[in-house]
């Protein structure tokens, strides 16, 4: 569950920015209606960002850390659990938050790759690469000592990948199509079972993957 609205004209700006950006994005967004969604004169965004660049970069950083703290990148799982159960927790955090269609954050990088501005490169990077070294090391235990970074990267880059993908595809079945977004036929599960179908089809993965270098049939380069 999501936080309240926050006080304040700067709380009331960053709230009114997530719903315009996520709904049109940079470009098509204008700082009168974010102004007007907040009931703020339109001098307040130059007054506590100073531009439209900056509260755009601010609403998205804002959206990704309440989506955090709505959903821990662990999923509430310790860190001295095991890997597998480390790994679910992952999978299901992730997924859970992309589905979510309080994340705000979510819609504004679907536009954000539509129509690309480049504002968001350095937050995107700063915010979401510590929830993509989470997966590494889980998956780097998963695989064993012997796997190569290029292996643990790939696997990594794959579990990901299947999150995204199936959870994009429900939310925006649930949601309304995104433009340029045409999804097919939603599976009509919940969304917890479909993050448990990714773990074990990944974990079966991952699991046959180190046996094969482990035992020579794959080169540990690879």
């Amino acid at each position: 569950m999501f936080e309240e609205p926050q006080a304040g004209t700067r709380g009331r700006l960053l709230d009114s920015a997530r719903a315009v950006f996520a709904e049109k994005g940079y470009h098509h967004a204008t700082v009168a209606e974010i102004c007007d969604g907040a009931q703020a004169n339109i001098a307040a965004v130059n007054y506590y960002f100073r531009s439209k660049e900056a509260l755009y970069i601010e609403a998205w950083r804002q959206s990704f850390e309440r989506s955090l703290r709505a959903y821990p990148a662990h999923g509430g799982v310790p860190r001295d659990a095991p890997a597998e159960a480390r790994l679910r927790g992952r999978i299901l955090a992730i997924m859970r938050r992309v589905a979510d269609p309080e994340s705000r954050e979510v819609d504004i990088i679907h536009k954000e790759i539509a129509n690309p501005t480049g504002l968001l490169a350095e937050a995107m990077r700063e915010m979401i690469e510590p929830v993509q070294q989470g997966f590494v090391s889980d998956i780097r235990d998963l695989l064993g000592e012997a796997a190569s970074e290029r292996l643990v990267l790939l696997c990594q880059r794959s579990v990901m990948t299947q999150c995204i993908h199936f959870t994009l595809r429900e939310r925006y079945h649930r949601t309304g199509t995104a433009a340029g977004w045409k999804p097919g036929p939603p599976l009509g599960l919940d969304i917890d079972v479909i993050a448990e179908h990714v773990f074990r089809f990944s974990l079966a993965a991952i699991r046959e993957l180190r046996r094969q270098v482990e035992s020579g049939e794959l080169d540990k380069g690879e």
